[in-house]
């Protein structure tokens, strides 16, 4: 690996693992209204958004965090009222009890409207414009999270790039697992130190979802009732961790975790899992760091070619990438990280995502166990091999088959999902 080369991707990591309050779908919106509400100078008489559909699907049941209330409105609406865009992923940091009930205002208020735009040129899509009295001004986001690619004032455009990809950049570096590994395994500690920082500022999120009743509370009930069945193990800890972060987060908590690729939910899966499993077997803190690594940006390099939003759960993604970081972390190598991977792509290719919302953390759960499972059976000499399914001899030709599956493949079921979703 070329010096030219770890410095692209310590850059690539530093974009891809910020911090995010709330799911980042209805925080990418609150963001983008915030933007065009500052463009206008006033908080607006209406707001009008025409969004894509994994946008739509995401947003319609998870918690905003402070509010107690699900959905896009108030996220839309608070965004108005005291979002910042400065603030990015944490737009909504200053929500309080004035704003809330502000807020709640708006929507009975009839402000704001919300359309499906199908012709979307990305799946991540969000355009809002706003209006205060004859004046208006806009924001479009696509692509990414916080990439806003069209700002205006009434009907000066002051500020446009062109749409790349799914990407902030066209300029990332194209990854591979070899090139995942020897970074992870060879870059200065120094440079990614923060990834452990990163795994706990999740744990803190974990533990506010230990302390409260968060969505279906699976963190809380697995760490009272899940020993008779689990025992007092790894696996159970791991879990428990996991799912208590996704319960705070989709509950909405207001609390801020630590995302990768754009979603909050794959950033605590591709860190909690590693980390607990790394705390309870004792493991130095250079271990943990370079565990931590080889996971986060294992999730990455995969969401590089299924990209951001799809009809692909990302727990599927998250916790893939959490098999390596388990098995460098049992005394792996290359081929143990490249078997544990194949052995996530025959089992979990195919799980919908049907939206963010609290149920998200029995995904989550599903995925950390077959993680662990994986990473044993690689480390038993156990892979599944190329004459089964659709894995490969090659590492990379497999996470492609995986990713055009949920990419092109699943398209028609992503429509049939949000149809369901929509006509209930």
């Amino acid at each position: 690996m070329t010096q030219e080369e770890r410095k692209r991707i310590g850059e690539l990591i530093r974009r891809e693992v910020v911090p995010a309050m709330g799911c980042t779908e209805p925080a990418a919106v609150a963001l983008c209204v915030a933007k065009a509400k500052e463009l206008l100078g006033a908080i607006p008489d209406r707001i009008e958004l025409w969004l894509s559909g994994n946008i739509i699907k995401n947003a319609m049941g998870v918690g905003i965090p402070g509010t107690g209330m699900i959905g896009l409105p108030i996220a839309v609406a608070l965004g108005a009222i005291c979002g910042k865009s400065e603030y990015g992923l944490e737009v909504l940091g200053d929500v309080d009890a004035s704003a809330l009930e502000k807020g709640r205002k708006y929507i009975e208020e009839d402000r704001i409207s919300v359309r499906h735009k199908a012709d979307a040129p990305s799946n991540l899509y969000i355009e809002v414009e706003v209006r205060a009295g004859d004046r208006r001004a806009g924001a479009v986001i696509a692509g990414s999270h916080t990439n806003f690619i069209r700002e205006s004032v009434g009907d000066e455009v002051v500020f446009f790039k062109e749409l790349e990809g799914e990407a902030d950049s066209g300029d990332d570096i194209c990854l591979n697992q070899r090139m995942v590994y020897d970074y992870a395994l060879t870059a200065p500690l120094d440079e990614i130190e923060y990834l452990l920082e990163a795994g706990e500022m999740n744990m803190q999120a974990s533990l506010e979802g230990s302390r409260h009743d968060y969505g279906h509370c699976l963190g809380n009930v697995l760490r009272d009732a899940g020993k008779r069945y689990f025992g007092d193990t790894p696996l159970l800890h791991m879990v428990e961790l996991t799912s208590s972060a996704c319960d705070a987060r989709m509950g909405g908590a207001q609390v801020s975790v630590m995302s990768n690729s754009g979603s909050g939910n794959q950033g605590i899966t591709a860190t909690l899992p590693v980390l607990s499993y790394a705390l309870d077997i004792g493991a130095d803190k250079d271990r943990m760091i370079r565990a931590l690594t080889l996971s986060s940006l294992t999730s990455i390099y995969i969401k590089q070619s299924l990209g951001r939003l799809s009809a692909l759960c990302g727990c599927v993604v998250a916790s893939t990438a959490a098999s390596a970081g388990l098995v460098y972390l049992m005394g792996g190598g290359y081929d143990h990280i490249c078997a544990a991977i194949k052995n996530m792509v025959a089992n979990l290719t195919g799980m919908i995502c049907d939206g963010a919302k609290p149920s998200c953390a029995m995904k989550i759960s599903s995925g950390v166990f077959t993680a662990l499972m994986s990473s044993v059976l690689a480390m038993q000499g156990q892979c599944v091999s190329c004459a089964e399914g659709i894995i490969d001899t090659d590492i990379d030709k497999t996470i492609r088959n995986l990713t055009g599956i949920g990419r092109e493949a699943m398209t028609e079921t992503d429509r049939k999902v949000l149809r369901i979703m929509v006509e209930k």
